[in-house]
């Protein structure tokens, strides 16, 4: 079957293009949910020389099957190392030696600011959320951030309720200035399209949308006007091979594709 004519849900669109931006020999700092996904299937494409690193001191970790939390046993069989969490922290993220950090968040704004603390005002929360974990210290020192969510008013307001993990912070970008050496965010990938970060403002900027998604649909789901990049294209769809990987490899149970 010709790989244009297989169909594909929003959520492998989403993993399928992050796993594009994984290159061979990179040290990753891998999240649970569809970030997993993501470094697994880069780890049996182009990539099989991907170092994974999981918050709970897994090492190079090479799992035989999808993790599904961060404790979980399989990512220790094999693995380089498996360490404390402060030696990961310490050594590997403060340590210079993180490639690509993925992140997640209730809310991000333009400048990939992400809240994961409060929903409304800090002292008296609509919703409490679960806080940082390691979300601050990936997005400080990693050397590239890439944002993996769902793209929805909520989850984009045009200011978040409270900057649990810094972005670019604001147009001018102080993140030097404060001493964060990371390099910050590079991709915002929803299941709309793509978003860089301009090199004037460091606010987002639509670089790619998915196929059969109108500029209509991602304007309505985003609080701010988006800039469009001149060059915008089409992601490239999901192709057999790696929905082939996905469905049948690595999430067969659909823990992370139910939807």
């Amino acid at each position: 079957m010709e790989d244009s004519m297989v169909s594909y849900s929003q959520s492998e669109i989403m993993v399928t293009r992050a796993a594009k931006e994984l290159k061979n020999g990179e040290v990753v700092f891998v999240g649970i949910g569809l970030p997993n996904l993501a470094c697994n299937l880069a780890r049996r494409l182009q990539a099989p020389d991907l170092t994974l690193i999981y918050e709970s001191g897994a090492v190079g970790a090479v799992p035989s099957r999808l993790p599904i939390s961060i404790g979980d046993p399989c990512l220790v069989t094999d693995s380089l190392s498996v360490c404390s969490m402060v030696e990961v922290f310490y050594y590997y993220l403060q340590g210079g030696l993180i490639d690509v950090g993925f992140l997640g968040g209730a809310q991000v704004d333009r400048y990939g600011n992400i809240n994961t603390t409060v929903i409304g005002p800090y002292e008296k929360p609509k919703v409490r959320l679960p806080g940082s974990g390691g979300a601050c210290e990936i997005s400080i020192h990693a050397n590239k951030i890439i944002l993996v969510l769902k793209q929805t008013q909520k989850n984009f307001p045009e200011t978040i309720d409270f900057i649990t993990t810094p972005g670019f912070i604001t147009a001018d970008n102080p993140r030097r200035r404060l001493g964060i050496p990371g390099g910050g965010p590079s991709l915002i990938i929803t299941d709309l399209g793509v978003y860089a970060f301009t090199s004037d403002t460091h606010e987002m900027i639509l670089n790619e949308i998915h196929p059969e998604v109108s500029l209509n649909a991602v304007k309505e789901t985003l609080s701010w006007d988006v800039r469009i990049s001149d060059k915008l294209k089409t992601t490239d769809p999901p192709k057999v091979n790696e929905l082939r990987i996905i469905r049948e490899d690595l999430d067969p149970d659909k823990i992370y594709l139910r939807s």
